[in-house]
Order: C-alpha cells, then structure tokens, then sequence
C-alpha cells in the first residue's frame, strides 16, 4: 500500500472543538461509544456469516476488549468483527457524520430481520475519542479475502494519515487512544471499569478489561495432598479472565421463560436494592414498535422514598440514560426498571431524544402495560393487592394527579383501608352507605387524633376510609372533580345522620344552650352548634369545617411560596349535645345568678374535654385545664 496523506472532508468548519466540548453532555460517553462500535463491527460480520457471505468458524469466539496502559498513556479498544478496507477507512472515518451503520443496514435491508441488531446510526461516536485523546490511531483488517491491513492516524485536526497497518495480523478493528493530560483519570483501571459497567452492561457482545501494566499471571505448580496424606504438586492454570456484562438481560428473554427468582436476582445486581421487589411488568413488544424491559414496583420503607425510582432507558442494549421522562411519564418514574427500545429517535450523542410521534405512542403503551398488571393483580390476587397497597398507592394516586388517562384505566381498582381493616373500592363504599349518607365519603387522616370520631362510627356501624398520606389532600380533590357530586368529608368535619338522636329537640331548649355557653365561652371558640346525638355520654364534640381546613393546609403547603402561611384558618364548631346529662343540668345552674361561676368553669371544661379528644390544646389551654382538675378534686374532696 502507497502511504498517503490528506484531509478529513467534512462539512462544518471547526468542527472538532465542536465534537470535544458539545458533542457529549458527558465525557466518559467516549467509552460507551468506542466499544458500541466494536459491538457494531462484530453483529455485522455475524449478519454477514448467516447470508453466507462471510466465512467464519462455527467455534469462534467474538470479544470486545479495552486494555489500558497507564505508563504509555493509552487506551485500546479491540475488536473481531469486520474490520475495514483501505476505501471503508476513507468513506467511514474520513467523512464525519457519514454513518457506516447506516450505510450498513441501507446495503441489507431486504435481507434483515424488522429487529436488527446493529447500535450505530450517527457516524459521530468514533470521533467522541477526540474529547479525550491527542492522537488516535486505527490498526483494522477487513474480512474480506486477500483484504490488506490499514492503518489510520489523526491528531486532532483534520490532517490524517494512512498507510498499511503492520500490528494487525487478524481481523478486526484496534483503536488506539493517545490520552491528553486533562483526561489521565480515564487511565485508572477502577473507574474504566466502572464505566464500562455503566454504559456496557448488557451489550451483547462479551467485553473485557486488560490492564497492560499488570504481570499476566502464569500457570504454576501447587502442593497438593493425597487421600493417604502423602504431596505431589499439581500444575494450577490461572483463573480465566471473566467478562464485564451480561450479554443476555433478563428483559431479552420472554416473560414466559423467566422464573420468579431470575426476575428478583435481576433487581438486586441492577439496582444494588437486597429488599425484593413487590412484583414486576415484563415489557415484551415487536409490534407497532420494538420495545422490551422490566418494570419493578419497589417496596417502599416510607412515602419519602418513592421519589427515589430509578429507570434506565437502553437503546440496543446500549444504556442512554436514567429517567427520561419523554419516554417513561413522570409518575413511572418512582418505579425501578430498563427500558430498551431500539426503535427511539435518539439525537446524535444517544443521550437525549428528539422529538417525534413514535415517543409518545412508546410512552403511552408503557402506561397502559402498567394499567393492565394493576387491573390483573386486583381481579385474580386480590389479597395480594390489598397488601401491597400501602406501597403502591403513592405511586399510583401520584399517577392521577398527573395523567387522566392512567386514572381513567385504573380507576376502578383504586382502593382505600378502612377503620375496620378493610380494602374497598370508592364504588363499593358509596353502594354501602348511600342509605346511610349519600354520595357522602367519611374519611380519617390520623388515626390516632380522630379515635373520639372513630369510636362512634364504629359504635352506630358506620364506616369510613383511612386517607393519611401526605398527598391525599390533593387527591380527593380531584376524585371531587372527576365523580360529579361525590363529597369526601373529614370524620370530625360534619356528624352523621345516623349518629344524630331521632328524638325531636326544643328550640326553645337549644337556644338557651346556645346562650349560656356563648356567654360563658366568649371567643374561644369560633361556633357553637346544638344537637342531639345518640351517644348521649359525649357532653360536646368538635367539628373542623372541610373547606376551611383544605385551604388552611394549603396555605401552609406553599407558604415558601407566594401565599402567605395562615392566611386561611381552620373555621371550628363546638357541637353542643343536649342529650347529655351534664349538658342538660346547666340550664337549671345558669338559672341561679349564684352558679354562674360555676357555669362558666363547667362550660370551659366540656370545650377542652372536646379539644382533648381531637388532639389539640395548646400548652396555655392544657395549663388551664390542669388548675381547673386540681379545682374539681379540691371540691370534691373538701
């Protein structure tokens, strides 16, 4: 071969400063990109072998092996796929952006399979080797019969030269780098081998990494000891090198050949995550689009952690990124899960998407897997939906708020934990109570503050939901917005009418009641209501207005926002009943000008009584209420 000498044709001026500093959002891309070429190169040559127009052994065994040599401040990518000719060298390297893959597929296209298995498509990542590297050099031999080895050099500008390669012997393809002083870390075996794992997990060619600076170990002899206990020595061969990814993801298999086990394994060396999943969606699709993966539901120590999903997006099992949320939808994003769709229209540097309509269906169809494995596990395991349910209801109410489409799919097996323990949908628990309070939904946000309220429920048979997560103030304000006329309403927010005394009450009797207790009370209390209720034992109970109370929370949830903490206030009732004893004994005290102490201090004690019940005397109340005890025994005693 006549050695030459020319210019790189390219159609940008300055490209190269371009290519090193815009190309990549990150540097280490160099490696995903080098080694997705050899990978490339390799599914070329098999493609090539099964058209009959390759010859290669039936027994031979292709690898990818990067091999570092820190002393000589290089990095060599190698392969033993296709290799390449003199005129391939000038037509693929020497014109950037002109895509040998595509070339590729183009010249075959008749002859391959809808999903072909070739990664490149942009011609740019052989020269993201520039960010990195001050020369680079490419020793390649094409599989071609009598093919003469080639052999390419450029230090960064766009002056090359070439000439024939005498290192290469075998076919296939070396790409040396010669790393600049900015980038020696990419010398440091740990973290190329932690960027390999990175990008190149499941590619599906094996890949190696050779550090050149390490001594090759040796096959050597080793004392051994027999049954009798007598040595002899034994040659021991050096462990076999071992690859660096899996070349068949569990996400390539059908679903219907995955065990229970393998799919728990998978999630524990993906995610580094020893607590099993709750269960998982196999995404399997060849049609309309090519789209394969595994979607994992993690179980969640706390609410809070649910913003820590994790799904990683892989183009030919070529990972591109964590969390892109053109192609998984926001909420999916608190899951844990690969995506790999070859079929993405990924922009030149693989790493963000461009925009177009196959995006959006891709999108959509994972959605709508998810609805359907929902709406499977609530008909056919039901049990085993109920309890998973505090783990999932976070993710899925959190996928309403940002989806009506995913809400319109899923709506039917959205269900909610009762005060008695039980799982039910919102239409079941409307069939169950429409007798009882129509269109009307009870519901608790803390157990433990509203057990007064829960007590009566549960005493007049009554039922009502447990809503305690922190997004669920937003979320039964769009389930109001989506079911026209359904009322969702705080237990200690409005009583029912089952709770209420069928007895008719004297207006008379309540007017007074409503008198004394306002002349006694003052403003410590915003509203007082007088009713007759069943229970007669409870002297007052304290209602939380529902609308008051939302806009309240709310103001307290963007008060970092513009709208200032406390500009709403919660409106308070004192629900007086007339059916107690004490309650009713006050009339006949208020009567004698004598007792009016007396009235008062019994009035102010029925109030914190009710407080207590609900959770929430401040320290001056509870101070308050302790002299007035001490007072009561003092006259009991005394």
């Amino acid at each position: 071969m006549v050695k030459e000498n020319g210019n790189i044709s390219i159609h940008t001026e300055n490209i190269f400063p371009i290519i090193k500093k815009w190309l990549y959002s990150d540097k280490d891309i160099f490696i995903r990109e080098l080694i997705s070429n050899g990978c490339d190169a390799i599914s070329k040559l098999k493609r090539l072998s099964s058209l009959g127009e390759a010859n290669i052994c039936d027994d031979e065994k292709f690898k990818i092996t990067v091999s570092v040599n820190k002393e000589e401040k290089t990095l060599k990518f190698t392969d033993n796929g296709i290799g390449m000719t003199e005129e391939e060298i000038r037509k693929y390297i020497n014109q950037v952006a002109f895509s040998g893959a595509e070339d590729f597929v183009e010249k075959y296209k008749d002859k391959m399979d809808e999903g072909n298995d070739i990664i490149g498509h942009f011609g740019l990542g052989f020269y993201s080797a520039f960010m990195v590297a001050d020369k680079v050099e490419i020793d390649t031999l094409s599989f071609k019969e009598d093919a003469e080895s080639a052999k390419w050099i450029c230090e960064g500008g766009t002056e090359y030269e070439i000439s024939s390669s005498e290192e290469k012997k075998e076919r296939g393809t070396t790409i040396t780098l010669y790393i600049n002083e900015d980038s020696a870390d990419f010398l440091d075996e740990f973290k190329l081998r932690t960027i390999i794992t990175k990008y190149c997990s499941f590619l599906p060619t094996e890949i190696y990494l050779e550090n050149e600076n390490k001594p090759k170990e040796e096959a050597k002899y080793e004392t051994k000891k027999n049954e009798d206990g007598t040595e002899y020595q034994e040659l021991v061969q050096p462990e076999e090198p071992k690859p660096l990814n899996d070349t068949k993801p569990l996400w390539m298999k059908k679903p219907s050949e995955c065990t229970d086990e393998e799919y728990k394994d998978f999630y524990k060396k993906v995610f580094t995550d020893f607590n099993e999943p709750l269960f998982w969606i196999h995404l399997n699709v060849d049609y309309p689009f090519n789209l394969k993966g595994i979607l994992y539901f993690p179980k969640l120590k706390h609410e809070f952690e649910a913003t820590e999903g994790q799904v990683k997006l892989y183009n030919n099992q070529v990972f591109v990124a964590d969390n892109i949320k053109e192609v998984i939808p926001e909420f999916l994003l608190l899951l844990k899960g690969t995506i790999d769709c070859p079929d993405l229209p990924l922009n030149v540097s693989r790493s963000f998407l461009q925009n177009d309509r196959d995006v959006a269906k891709i999108s959509n169809h994972i959605v709508k897997k998810v609805a359907d494995k929902l709406t499977s596990l609530f008909k056919n395991s039901r049990e085993e939906y109920n309890n998973f349910w505090n783990d999932i209801q976070i993710f899925i109410k959190y996928g309403c708020l940002r989806d009506e489409k995913f809400y319109e799919k899923i709506k039917d097996v959205i269900v909610f934990k009762t005060i008695n323990d039980e799982y039910i949908t919102l239409k079941d628990y409307l069939e169950k109570s429409k007798e009882k309070h129509e269109n009307k939904v009870f519901y608790v946000s803390n157990e433990q503050q509203q057990s007064q309220y829960i007590k009566l429920f549960k005493e007049y048979n009554l039922d009502a939901i447990v809503l305690d997560a922190s997004l669920d103030n937003h979320f039964i304000s769009f389930l109001e917005m989506q079911e026209r006329g359904v009322q969702f309403t705080r237990i200690d927010s409005d009583i029912s009418d089952v709770l209420k005394s069928d007895d008719e009450d004297s207006k008379e009797l309540n007017s007074k009641l409503e008198e004394i207790f306002k002349s006694s009370l003052g403003d410590k209390i915003s509203k007082i209501s007088i009713e007759g209720l069943k229970n007669e034992e409870t002297p007052a109970m304290i209602l939380i207005s529902e609308h008051s109370r939302r806009m309240a929370e709310m103001s307290k949830m963007y008060a970092a926002m513009n709208m200032p903490a406390g500009m709403f206030n919660e409106e308070k009732t004192l629900v007086i009943n007339n059916k107690n004893a004490i309650v009713k004994k006050l009339i006949y005290l208020y009567e004698d000008e004598s007792k009016k102490e007396e009235v008062k201090f019994i009035c102010e004690h029925i109030l914190d009584l009710a407080k207590i019940a609900n959770n929430e005397l401040t320290p001056e109340d509870m101070d308050n209420f302790i002299k007035r005890n001490n007072s009561l025994l003092g006259k009991i005693v005394l």
